[in-house]
């Protein structure tokens, strides 16, 4: 859900002088010494963020103004052009705490046994599941579709099987009525996105797989980026079946403003997890303790804070309430697509 970017040749460069500085470490007297390891003088964060086309180096002022003041040590932010490059940027120690999706913390938990301290808070959640789209209800829904809100939007939209309850405000929690995917047929055009796609491959061709389908010949994939396109390719029928985020028909409705009474989801898969924040397993731990409670507090402790947190990363919240097991469900799913 979180865009992937490219930072601006001119900020890489940037952002370079800032790792180059960012892992010297110091005695930073008594005080910040009492815990098991002396402090830094500085950290690095390393991210991705949302903006483009912005000051990103200024944007994210904020954030390391705040940490850095309350720390009493120098915080540095630096741009990674993927999810991956944060990775790396750990395991070299060029930073010491990533921001990152779901999968990039389970091979840093793997790989350099980083801390998972935080998770991501979108809309209220910190995980969300892969909707089942069809245009053709009569195939795949037990009973009529209903309409319910989607809060985050305001905007009302269908669905069937129970998965929620009419005229309510949606809920988005699965799974629920996975198996309504056996009624895809041999003749059936289903849309998948790529194959790196939680919610559009990844968690919908375990779920298919899980029910003893084989998802390369039981039938016809059309391929498709992005979620967008994966809802237009069911409203516009060059798919009977799709799957998105939840719930990224609100991401059409411009373009296709029917579209909540032509795109039925039927079906929800398990719970997909939101990213979050690592932190290299070589930090002092109280310094580890502070850095956590300070970006657990961070998006209320000013409206500027909320501002930046929605759109520099896209998110309302961080929670340290980590629910570590949805991370190692997340890696053995990328397991099984890791050839």
């Amino acid at each position: 859900m979180r865009s992937t970017l490219i930072a601006a040749s001119a900020l890489t460069a940037a952002t370079l002088a800032l790792v180059g500085c960012s892992a010297d470490t110091a005695d930073k007297g008594d005080a910040q010494a009492s815990g098991d390891k002396a402090w830094p003088e500085s950290i690095t964060i390393s991210l991705v963020p949302s903006v483009e086309g912005e000051d990103l180096a200024e944007a994210l002022d904020p954030l390391t103004g705040y940490l850095s003041e309350n720390l009493g040590i120098e915080v540095n932010g630096v741009v990674a052009n993927d999810y991956a490059a944060t990775v790396e940027a750990l395991g070299a120690d060029q930073a010491q705490v990533i921001i990152s999706d779901a999968g990039s913390l389970y091979h840093a938990m793997q790989q350099f046994d980083a801390d998972l301290i935080l998770r991501d808070v979108r809309f209220g959640a910190t995980s969300y599941a892969s909707v089942a789209y069809t245009n053709n209800p009569d195939k795949y829904c037990d009973d009529e579709p209903v309409m319910g809100t989607y809060a985050a939007s305001g905007i009302e939209l269908s669905f069937c099987n129970g998965i929620e309850e009419e005229g309510s405000e949606l809920t988005g929690q699965g799974a629920a009525s996975v198996d309504a995917l056996k009624k895809i047929t041999s003749d059936t055009k289903v849309a998948l996105q790529a194959a790196t796609s939680p919610a559009g491959y990844q968690y919908p061709v375990v779920a298919m797989r899980d029910l003893g389908m084989d998802t390369d010949k039981d039938f016809t994939q059309v391929p498709v980026e992005g979620n967008n396109n994966a809802v237009l390719a069911v409203y516009n029928g060059d798919a009977e079946v799709s799957f998105g985020y939840w719930d990224a028909r609100t991401t059409v409705t411009e373009e296709a403003p029917d579209v909540a009474e032509k795109v039925v989801a039927f079906a929800y898969t398990e719970m997909i997890p939101n990213g979050g924040v690592a932190a290299s397993k070589d930090l002092p731990s109280d310094l580890v303790e502070q850095l956590t409670k300070l970006m657990d507090d961070y998006a209320d402790s000013s409206d500027e804070a909320a501002s930046v947190m929605f759109d520099l990363v896209g998110l309302s919240d961080w929670t340290s309430e980590t629910a570590e097991d949805e991370i190692s469900r997340y890696g053995e799913i990328l397991e099984q697509f890791a050839n």
